[in-house]
C-alpha cells in the first residue's frame, strides 16, 4: 500500500509503539508497565503514544486485541466455506498457535490476566475471547449434529487448547533453565505451529470425536 509520507510515518510509529508496548507489558504486566519505558523503546515521546493510540489502558487493550481480535477474525473468515467440522476445528487450533508464535509477548500477558482473575483485562478483549469461544461452540455443535463429535462443553475444550498453547509458550525459559530436566522436554521446539500443534490436534480430536 502506497501511503502519503505523513500516513506512512504514522503507521510506522503506531507499529513501533505497539511492539514496544507488547514487550513492556509482557515483562512487567499492566501495573508494572511505564509509559516512559514504552516511549523510549519505541523511539518516540509519550505525547506521540497518546496521539496515535491513547492512554495506558487503551494501549494495553490494543496490544492484546491485535492478536486476539485478529485470531477471531481469521478463524471466522477461514471456516466460513468449510463443510468438514474436523477441518474447522483444526483451523481454530492452528490459527491460535500461529498467532501466538508470531506474537509471543501476548502469552505471558494472558497468563498474568488468568492468574489475576482478569484484573486488568479490557472488556473489549473479553468480548474477542468469547467470540472465539462462540466460533468453537458452533464448530462442535455442527460436528455433533453430523455425528462426528461427542457432546462436549465448548468452553472446556477452549481452555484445553488455549491453556496448552499459552503454557507451552511461556514455559520455554523454565524448560531451558535446569540440566536435570530430561532432554526430551528441554529440547522441545519453541515454535508451537509446527510439530507441537499437530500433536495437540491429535489429542483434542481424541477428546471430541466419537
Amino acid at each position: 500500500m502506497n501511503l502519503p509520507p505523513s500516513a506512512e510515518k504514522r503507521s510506522d510509529a503506531f507499529m513501533r509503539i505497539l511492539e514496544a508496548a507488547a514487550g513492556v507489558f509482557s515483562e512487567a504486566g499492566f501495573a508494572g508497565a511505564r509509559m516512559d519505558e514504552i516511549a523510549a523503546r519505541a523511539g518516540v515521546n509519550k505525547a506521540t503514544i497518546y496521539y496515535h493510540i491513547g492512554d495506558k489502558e487503551t494501549l494495553y487493550a490494543e496490544v492484546i486485541r491485535s492478536v486476539i481480535g485478529n485470531t477471531a477474525e481469521t478463524i471466522a473468515r477461514e471456516i466460513q466455506n468449510i463443510q468438514d467440522p474436523e477441518e474447522k476445528l483444526m483451523i481454530y487450533i492452528r490459527t491460535f498457535a500461529r498467532n501466538i508464535d508470531v506474537n509471543p509477548q501476548v502469552a505471558p500477558i494472558m497468563m498474568r490476566e488468568v492468574a489475576s482473575g482478569g484484573k486488568h483485562l479490557p472488556e473489549i478483549v473479553a468480548r474477542d475471547i468469547f467470540r472465539i469461544v462462540n466460533l468453537l461452540s458452533g464448530i462442535l455443535k455442527e460436528g455433533k449434529k453430523k455425528g462426528v463429535f461427542l457432546e462436549t462443553i465448548p468452553f472446556l475444550i477452549h481452555i484445553m487448547v488455549i491453556g496448552a498453547i499459552i503454557t507451552y509458550k511461556t514455559s520455554a525459559p523454565i524448560r531451558r533453565r535446569y540440566d536435570w530436566i530430561p532432554p526430551a522436554i528441554r529440547n522441545l521446539d519453541d515454535k508451537i505451529s509446527g510439530n507441537i500443534v499437530v500433536e495437540l490436534e491429535k489429542l483434542i480430536l481424541k477428546a471430541v470425536k466419537k
